[in-house]
């Protein structure tokens, strides 16, 4: 991928971690080689004793040896459950069903030509970024709507399509703990945590402590405008320069154009857009009722128990199929039912790669999680951190950077903070910090590195959406391709989380920065 730019020892740099990383044995090896040495470092300290407490049990954490014998027929009794519970496997599949079709009948092509059409150029990159924002509220969509159409939308507009996968993939998944005007789907789970670690304190208020899910809603807004335009600058100034001698090789048949639509491409547009527009008008009334079948126990609609929230894979299913099939019966471009069902077949075979790397990193990810190996880093981490009493804006800059390093071996939000904010949340409430502001830094880190690291459950699809466009796709190609967002979301937004608490600026409903609130 080498070509000159003006930042040549950026360039050396990023071509050394692409070629390394592309030395790497393919993914699926590779998962299946960490998933043994996570094996064997288990066995190794199964039978040491550890003094840090395990927030979730109360006792000494504990390594299970996953060489046992008991350990190994559970693994193997589980291992087809594992694999068809992996999460991002149905997302994925069902939600590419929808997709191919629309794709198929030339819908995404001439609805992406219509909007090409009249957007400016320049403006392509923050909006691509802000849609990836945008799209936390429908859970994991973005990595299998957003970013796969970000490099539809680059390649048909003349660009990059591997820089239209940076941008989309720096603002789904990057920038995850960012928000454009409406909660994610995180804020709930996350306020839930915070509040459970903040009755651990012992001080007389803790006990009663209730956080508010939108504790972190206004700094998580602020801070989209900041990942908007690092990750636009650095898209057009950075990835794109550097991709410019790196060659587009893809199937030519299956790249899209940038042609004039025709008569019969703007009649079946026309009723494809109404037919969505109908879709979500009824989607929206079927809501909209305080008794909607839609709404969670609790009666929101974007709770964790919403079935609203729960069917968005559904939604975007039937959202794609719908005008798909409209556009391929109106425009010509399909006959038939059997052309639908080619649509979804073709969708499919192409998934094929994506499936065997799935089932390896869905085994590993079990293994690492069963293994209580992630959980005593985070653990150790975050002791380590309070030990050092280092002074408070520091130990906020600790947390965020912890977080970022833990996010490198585990890769549920959830599931880090049940660990960290168990340790962090209680101990800088007696230091007076809220535990507002310390979900805040929390959230820096747990977003900053998820698009470098390949144990993150979506990153094997994203390899795939490469090698659509540049067969040569490695992992070395697409940790390179997201190192310098990576850096600069976590230098320069932790930055501005120092530079937000020293304004005071409220960081979201019914937050305070102090512990008991002034």
């Amino acid at each position: 991928m080498s070509t000159q730019t003006t930042t040549p020892w950026l360039q050396r740099s990023l071509d050394a971690i692409e070629r390394a990383g592309n030395k790497l044995p393919d993914p699926a090896v590779l998962f299946a080689l960490f998933m043994l040495a996570v094996w064997l470092i288990s066995w190794a300290l199964s039978g040491v004793q550890f003094n840090e407490i395990d927030p979730r049990t109360g006792k000494p954490i504990v390594i299970v040896n996953l060489l046992d014998g008991a350990a190994l027929t559970t693994f193997m009794s589980k291992m087809v459950t594992t694999f068809v519970n992996f999460p991002p496997l149905g997302v994925v599949l069902v939600a590419m069903l929808g997709l191919g079709v629309a794709e198929h009948t030339g819908f995404i092509n001439a609805g992406l030509r219509s909007i090409l059409n009249v957007t400016p150029k320049m403006l392509l990159t923050p909006v691509l970024i802000a849609v990836g924002i945008l799209s936390h509220v429908a859970v994991d969509a973005g990595y299998v709507l957003v970013i796969p159409l970000g490099a539809v939308i680059f390649y048909a507009a003349g660009r990059h399509p591997l820089a239209g996968i940076a941008a989309a993939f720096a603002g789904v998944s990057g920038g995850f703990s960012a928000s454009l005007f409406v909660p994610s789907s995180l804020d709930p789970m996350l306020a839930g945590l915070t509040q459970a670690a903040a009755r651990l304190s012992a001080h007389p208020g803790a006990a009663e402590m209730t956080i508010n899910p939108l504790n972190n809603f206004f700094f998580t807004t602020a801070s989209a405008g900041l990942i908007i335009l690092v990750g636009w600058f650095l898209t057009d100034k950075v990835i794109e320069p550097r991709l410019k001698n790196t060659q587009v090789d893809g199937d030519p048949a299956s790249l899209p154009k940038l042609d004039a639509l025709t008569d019969a491409e703007r009649k079946g547009l026309r009723y494809a857009t109404l037919s969505m527009l109908v879709s979500g008008l009824l989607l929206m009334w079927s809501a909209s009722g305080a008794d909607s079948a839609w709404r969670g126990t609790d009666g929101l609609l974007t709770s964790a128990t919403a079935p609203l929230m729960q069917s968005i894979v559904g939604i975007i299913f039937v959202f794609f199929l719908i005008p798909g099939v409209v556009y391929g019966y109106t425009s010509g471009s399909a006959k038939n039912h059997r052309a639908i069902v080619q649509g979804m077949s073709k969708a499919m075979s192409g998934m094929g790669y994506y499936v065997v790397m799935a089932f390896f990193c869905a085994q590993f990810i079990y293994a690492f999680g069963q293994s209580n190996l992630g959980a005593l880093l985070a653990i150790k981490g975050a002791l380590a951190l309070k030990e050092l009493a280092l002074p408070l804006g520091v130990t906020l800059v600790g947390i965020v950077f912890l977080t970022a390093t833990v996010n490198l071996l585990v890769g549920s939000a959830s599931a880090k903070w049940a660990l960290i904010g168990a340790i962090m949340v209680p101990m800088l409430m007696e230091l007076g910090v809220s535990p507002d502001l310390t979900q805040a830094a929390y959230r820096v880190g747990d977003s900053s590195t998820n698009i470098i690291t390949p144990l993150m459950p979506y990153f094997p699809l994203i390899v795939v959406f490469c090698q659509k466009y540049v067969k040569s796709t490695g992992i070395g190609t697409l940790i390179a391709l997201m190192l310098p967002f990576s850096v600069c979301f976590l230098v320069l937004w932790s930055a501005f989380l120092l530079l937000y608490w020293a304004l005071g600026i409220p960081l979201g409903i019914g937050a305070h920065y102090t512990f008991p609130a002034l």
